[in-house]
């Protein structure tokens, strides 16, 4: 593997990776304090090692916790990794307890205090929620050690002072992992087991180490993970974008290497074939211990690869809870949160007969009100997908309707497909005459042309609105934590990805919308498995069908309220990160009108899974 740092973008071979460099740890920057191996010191109950924000101080310590700094991890290849280990003080002789890793590039010492003040509304986090000492996305030392378990945050390889360049997630990443994991488990004053926990890439890092099967490694909490770099992050729907890298590897990522370059690779091997990203995308099917989820619809990288690892993990020993809150949120600021985890650890990291496992239901689901509504959570269901569930297709109507019944004469509408404004859209509503409830994976069916290109690219979101037509987001903290009184009053620069979801998306590039049939791929009959192994561009003019997974949505609708289907060509989500990932490369970008064709000849559709009520 090579250890260079250019951004050179021409072709690789398929075991080359590009690097783009990193920036170095800087004292008093992203809570890096300087190199101390060798250190060791007691942080006493009652103590205050962070300042929040706002004039608040952070979580009080409630017990003493031992934390010894940059302990040394030599992994198989003779790389020495960094942690952090933090334990309860004064165990006996013999006592023993469980670790919890949180593993990610992010420092060890980076905390959420120091992330969430520049995040809209500190997600609905307050400083007392937390006490510093956890690291970004991880689990608190401040909460957990008290409770009997130890905790390891580590600096994988590149991160920090570990050494060698950051890999996000593969093979290299989840063989360091797995060596951390049986070095924890035989320290002296840990019981054998070790577990996982963390959101976003703290949990899709579970994943693929689990799957690894590490001896020690007893269970995992991954709350909200993806599971395909390529398919739910970076090339969603064929369309490349940064997503939230480049954000990431400014602000949070330090070390002496490189970190991957996602748009040279992609640049380089812009299949998903490649080895680079088939090596990203996870094996279920290894995965042999008990597993708690977590997810949520409002999360615009996470919410498959939870519902395909609840769909392909063969393990009965699996929990799904499906959130309303913004992940962080629901991570530090929801004590039933943490009361519920820790439950599912002291079952299987500490073989407690607590009956988490016989009392907790196998899926918990949650439905948007959206507005000044706090969403219905913990609604016990049978399974995921619900059984229950009918799925009805609503088809696009002449003057701008959804119809249950397919219109019999071929109509036209056309939008701007570069454009962010009204004209950039063509919409289609239904008002529904009583309560409607909508829990799953929607799938539509667009019938599209252009006389401008040959390639399109297709954005499909669900809206909802209320009875005066006024178009409504869901609030992702509850009403006791927002900024404002209501949801009319948010001021448009609020309206950021963090804080407020606007509706389930669908994303597709006519050229790569090829599907595999093979239903070991396709794990839900609305995800189409598209192989994205070759370009099939459009000739000028052509109508193509184009058949699009919409993200998993819950939404329920009062009489009166409207559910509206937008087709654009532009991407509605995360406004905020446009201006930092800049223009796709020409060739990708969309050009002039963009035509939807529907009736007759042309069914064009939304299939939504209706829940009866």
């Amino acid at each position: 593997m090579s250890t260079t740092t250019t951004t050179t973008t021409t072709t690789t071979r398929e075991d080359e990776i590009i690097y783009r460099p990193l920036n170095k740890p800087v004292l008093g920057q992203n809570g890096y304090v300087g190199f101390q191996p060798g250190k060791k010191e007691i942080l006493p109950k009652g103590f205050v090692g962070k300042t929040g924000w706002d004039g608040l101080d952070s979580r009080q310590l409630t017990s003493d916790i031992v934390l010894e700094h940059d302990v040394e991890i030599v992994v198989r290849d003779g790389t020495k990794l960094y942690a952090d280990l933090y334990y309860p003080h004064g165990l006996k002789e013999g006592e023993k307890v469980p670790f919890i890793v949180s593993w990610s590039p992010y420092g060890k010492k980076y905390s959420a205090t120091l992330m969430l003040p520049v995040c809209t509304w500190k997600c609905g986090v307050l400083p007392k929620d937390i006490s510093g000492f956890e690291k970004f996305e991880g689990v608190d030392p401040a909460i957990w050690c008290p409770k009997g378990y130890a905790i390891a945050s580590v600096d994988q390889r590149g991160s920090g002072h570990s050494e060698g360049n950051i890999c996000i997630m593969g093979p290299q990443d989840n063989e360091d992992a797995y060596d951390v994991i049986e070095w924890l488990a035989k320290l002296p004053y840990c019981n054998g087991k070790v577990g996982l926990a963390g959101n976003s890439h703290l949990a899709i890092s579970q994943y693929f180490i689990a799957a690894l099967q590490p001896p020690s490694l007893a269970a995992i909490a991954p709350w909200e993970g993806l599971s395909d770099l390529y398919r739910d992050q970076f090339v969603r729907g064929g369309i490349f974008t940064a997503s939230n890298f480049n954000l990431i590897a400014s602000i949070i990522y330090r070390g002496s290497g490189g970190v991957e370059d996602f748009e040279a690779m992609y640049r380089a091997h812009p299949y998903a074939t490649s080895k680079f990203w088939s090596d990203k995308r996870v094996d279920f099917s290894k995965i042999n211990i008990p597993v708690f989820l977590n997810g949520s619809d409002v999360s615009s990288l996470h919410t498959m690869g939870v519902l395909r690892a609840w769909t392909e993990i063969p393990s009965e020993r699996k929990w799904l809870n499906w959130s309303a809150l913004q992940e962080w949120c629901h991570l530090y600021s929801v004590e039933e949160s943490t009361t519920d985890l820790m439950g599912f650890f002291d079952r299987f990291l500490k073989d407690v007969e607590n009956g988490w496992d016989v009392n907790t239901p196998k899926v918990r689901m949650s439905v948007l009100n959206f507005g000044d509504v706090d969403a219905e959570e913990n609604i016990v269901v049978k399974d995921w997908p619900l059984p229950e569930t009918v799925n009805t297709p609503f088809y696009l109507a002449e003057g701008a309707k959804l119809s249950l019944d397919q219109p019999k004469e071929v109509s036209t509408v056309t939008y701007e497909s570069t454009s962010f404004e009204d004209d950039g859209t063509a919409s289609f509503a239904i008002t529904f005459d009583k309560r409607t409830r909508i829990i799953g994976v929607p799938l539509a069916h667009v019938f599209v042309s252009c006389d401008d290109h040959d390639d399109m690219c297709l954005f499909v979101q669900l809206r909802k609105l209320d009875s005066k037509g006024n178009v409504l987001k869901h609030v992702q903290v509850p009403m006791e934590r927002r900024w404002v009184e209501k949801f009319a009053d948010i001021p448009q620069k609020d309206h950021t990805g963090l804080i407020t979801y606007p509706g389930a998306l669908g994303i597709l590039r006519a050229s790569r919308r090829k599907i595999d049939r093979d239903p070991k791929k396709t794990w839900h009959p609305h995800v189409p498995f598209h192989p994205h192994d070759e370009d099939q561009f459009v000739p000028k003019g052509t109508v193509v069908e184009l058949e699009i997974g919409i993200w998993h949505c819950g939404y329920q609708f009062e009489q009166g309220e409207t559910l509206r289907v937008d087709v654009s060509g532009t991407s509605p989500n995360y406004p905020e990160l446009r201006e930092m990932n800049g223009d796709r490369p020409d060739g990708e970008r969309n050009r002039g009108l963009h035509k939807v064709h529907f009736g007759g000849e042309y069914p064009s559709r939304v299939v939504l899974p209706m829940i009866p009520m």
